[in-house]
């Protein structure tokens, strides 16, 4: 692949939601190789699934031969991001922040190729110029091309207070930092295209907006749109909690679980997003039907958790669940119920007498002894569907050694 595919791969496969000017990004492609970045605040110590398209950018970014540049936010952390949220966030110290950024970087280390040469990443800090920013000089030089009256109308703020909910000071100006963050990115690397998500189009387009009237200068935003499961739950979160990307936070057996739990519907759209198939095969797989989307899901969560754990690791994991399911008592031996679905998880646990009583169910559930297809739940109320059924059951465990199937009647 060449830099000008770049868009083309990402067109075809679902990650853009909008481009600024994507005719003259597309011809700056064609001139030859960029640079482009993501900025992630060190707000924990692990990226999740929600995280991963961004990253999947990157690393199309890179597998064209373009740079992927991702910034690690050691200043803006301290001031905290508006966008998405109801509420201010907690300032962290200085330890945490380093903490937290050696945590997220473990997920970009197993996901990107860092290094010097052509498609290699690069990971910067932007600590390194806002803690060197002095007050006054940036008011005059910066603060003077962003217009209070459109920074009223970014989501981020806007949402906030039509709630009348506080939006403090610093937060009002993280917007002004992302911005000078691409213009210092475009003038010490040649960064010239910043993508994020949705949320971050307003700040995307005022740092673009800042190069522009600062250095006479042509930079590019690109967003993804928000990736969400069929159901309209968002990508990271499921029953059991966040799915964390940092290995030390979710083994690669039960990131492979979260990928062959995918609903029927998200298949192919996965497939597209989360793993490196040729679409021929992304389509083929995505149009399986019945008991074959089966084969479908396996190859969807063993090709994912290669990209993050390794292919060992992941064909480990694949093969583990083929014991556990295929091999292993699961589908001969262990005893199973029949139950209309959906239905409450507490009321499967007391009728497959797994539990005594729905409160003895949400004891076990809250010390993390209930499992759903070998997966953790941590929600007492959740549902189990039909989609939760592989191969024609669901096994539902309490504890290490209660095993039972739930099959739909």
């Amino acid at each position: 692949m060449s830099s000008a595919d770049f868009l083309h791969v990402l067109r075809e496969r679902g990650f853009i939601h909008q481009v600024t000017d994507e005719v003259a990004l597309q011809a700056r492609l064609n001139a030859g190789p960029i640079a482009g970045y993501i900025g992630y605040d060190c707000t924990a110590d692990s990226l999740h699934v929600g995280h991963l398209v961004q990253i999947m950018m990157l690393r199309w970014l890179g597998t064209t031969g373009n740079r992927p540049v991702v910034l690690m936010g050691g200043g803006t952390t301290k001031i905290g991001d508006p966008s998405g949220r109801d509420e201010t966030r907690q300032i962290l110290t200085e330890a945490q922040i380093e903490a937290n950024k050696a945590g997220i970087r473990k997920t970009f280390d197993a996901i990107l190729d860092f290094g010097d040469g052509p498609g290699k990443a690069m990971m910067l800090d932007n600590a390194e110029w806002l803690d060197q920013l002095r007050y006054i000089p940036f008011l005059r030089e910066v603060g003077r091309h962003f217009s209070v009256n459109r920074m009223l109308t970014m989501d981020s703020v806007r949402l906030r207070l039509e709630r009348d909910q506080p939006l403090t000071f610093i937060e009002f100006n993280y917007m002004l930092l992302q911005s000078y963050d691409f213009m210092e990115l475009r003038r010490r690397h040649g960064v010239v295209l910043q993508m994020g998500g949705s949320d971050q189009w307003g700040n995307i387009v005022m740092g673009a907006d800042l190069i522009r009237r600062m250095d006479q200068a042509e930079a590019f935003g690109l967003t993804t749109p928000l990736i969400t499961t069929a159901s309209g739950a968002k990508m990271g979160k499921t029953a059991a909690g966040a799915v964390w990307t940092n290995p030390e936070r979710l083994s690669a057996y039960d990131y492979w679980q979260f990928w062959r739990n995918a609903e029927d519907a998200d298949v192919g759209k996965f497939l597209a997003l989360f793993t490196e198939l040729p679409m021929d095969e992304v389509r083929r797989l995505g149009a399986l039907q019945g008991a074959e989307v089966n084969d479908a899901k396996k190859i969807l969560a063993t090709e994912a958790t290669a990209i993050l754990h390794g292919r060992q690791a992941a064909e480990l994991a694949a093969e583990t669940a083929r014991r556990a399911f295929e091999e292993g008592a699961a589908a001969e031996t262990l005893p199973s119920i029949t139950a209309t679905l959906p239905a409450a998880l507490a009321d499967l646990l007391v009728s497959a007498g797994l539990v005594a009583s729905k409160g003895e169910a949400r004891r076990l559930v809250a010390q993390n002894g209930v499992r759903l297809n070998d997966a953790p739940v941590n929600d007492a109320a959740m549902t189990v569907t039909e989609g939760d059924l592989r191969d024609g059951a669901a096994k539902l465990s309490a504890g290490k050694k209660k095993h039972v199937l739930v099959r739909a009647a």
